[in-house]
C-alpha cells in the first residue's frame, strides 16, 4: 500500500434511515458534519432504501432478504457504512449475515457489509478516534440507551465520551437508562398497551432525572418518548444526540413542530 493510499480518508456511505429521511432530516445533516469533522469522506447514495427491519421483525423473510440484497449492492463499495441509528446499524451488522447465510451469492457479501457497518457515535470514537467536538449546548441532559445500540452493538461509552466534550452541557444519568422505551417498531403497534406502560415508566425516569433535554441515538425511541412527554405536558425536550454533537440545535426539538401545528 502506498503512503498516499494509506493516508486517504475513509469513504463512508451514510445510511440515512427511513425515519430520519421522512421526519428529521436535520439528523442526517448533523451526521454528515460530524463525519466530515472527523476526517471522513461522506457520500449519501440516492438509491438507498429501508434496511428491511420492519419486514424482518414481522416475519416476512422474503421481503427482508430482497431489501437486504438491495442495500448490500448499494453500499458494498464503501469503506464503511454508518447510520445515525443503532437499530438500523444493528440490522446491517447483526442480522444481515444470518438472514442471508444460506444464499450462495450474498452470504459472504452480507458478512463483509456487516463487518464494516457502524452506529454513528461508535464509528466516530472507536474507528476514527474522534472524541472531542466543537459544539456548545447550555443545559442539563439525560441519555437513553436504545435496545439495539446497547444490546446488539454494545454501544454505551461512545456517545457519553463525545457529550463530555460539549461546552455548557451537563449529563445526568436517569434511573434504568438501559431499559427499553417500549417502541420496538411494530411492537408498539401490535402491543399498544404494553408499549404504553413501558413508555410511561421511561418517561417517569426522564422527568425524575431533572434534565431539561433527553438525548438518544435512535429516532424511533425519541419520537415514542417525545409523544408521551408532550401528552403529559412536560417541558422536557427531545433531541437526537448527533444534533447536539454537531451544534445543530437551532430548530425545534423533536415533537415541537407537530405540537405547534
Amino acid at each position: 500500500m502506498t503512503t498516499e493510499a494509506a493516508e486517504k480518508p475513509p469513504l463512508v456511505g451514510l445510511f440515512v434511515t427511513c425515519l430520519v429521511d421522512l421526519l428529521r432530516p436535520s439528523v442526517g445533516f448533523a451526521a454528515i458534519k460530524l463525519l466530515n469533522d472527523a476526517g471522513a469522506r461522506v457520500e449519501v447514495p440516492e438509491s438507498q432504501t429501508c434496511c428491511g427491519q420492519p419486514a424482518y421483525n414481522s416475519g416476512d423473510r422474503a421481503d427482508a432478504k430482497a431489501i437486504a440484497k438491495a442495500v448490500i449492492e448499494t453500499f458494498e463499495r464503501f469503506d464503511y457504512v454508518v447510520a445515525p441509528s443503532g437499530s438500523c446499524a444493528g440490522m446491517l451488522r447483526v442480522h444481515y449475515p444470518s438472514l442471508l447465510a444460506d444464499d450462495p451469492h450474498f452470504a459472504e457479501r452480507a458478512r463483509a457489509l456487516g463487518a464494516k457497518s457502524y452506529e454513528l457515535t461508535s464509528f466516530l470514537v472507536e474507528v476514527l478516534g474522534f472524541d472531542k467536538v466543537a459544539a456548545r449546548f447550555d443545559g442539563t441532559v439525560t441519555y437513553h440507551d436504545s435496545c439495539s445500540s446497547l444490546r446488539e452493538l454494545k454501544v454505551r461509552d461512545a456517545p457519553r465520551r463525545l457529550l463530555a466534550s460539549v461546552e455548557g452541557l451537563a449529563l445526568t444519568e436517569m434511573e434504568e437508562t438501559e431499559v427499553c422505551c417500549g417502541f420496538g417498531g411494530t411492537f408498539s403497534v401490535k402491543y399498544p398497551e404494553i408499549s404504553s406502560a413501558i413508555d410511561e415508566a421511561k418517561v417517569r425516569n426522564v422527568v425524575k432525572s431533572g434534565a431539561a433535554c433527553l438525548l438518544a441515538g435512535d429516532l424511533g425511541c425519541l419520537l415514542h418518548i417525545a409523544g408521551r412527554l408532550s401528552r403529559d405536558g412536560s417541558p422536557v425536550e427531545c433531541r437526537h444526540v448527533a444534533e447536539v454533537l454537531a451544534g445543530m440545535t437551532e430548530g425545534p426539538a423533536i415533537g415541537q413542530a407537530r405540537k405547534a401545528g
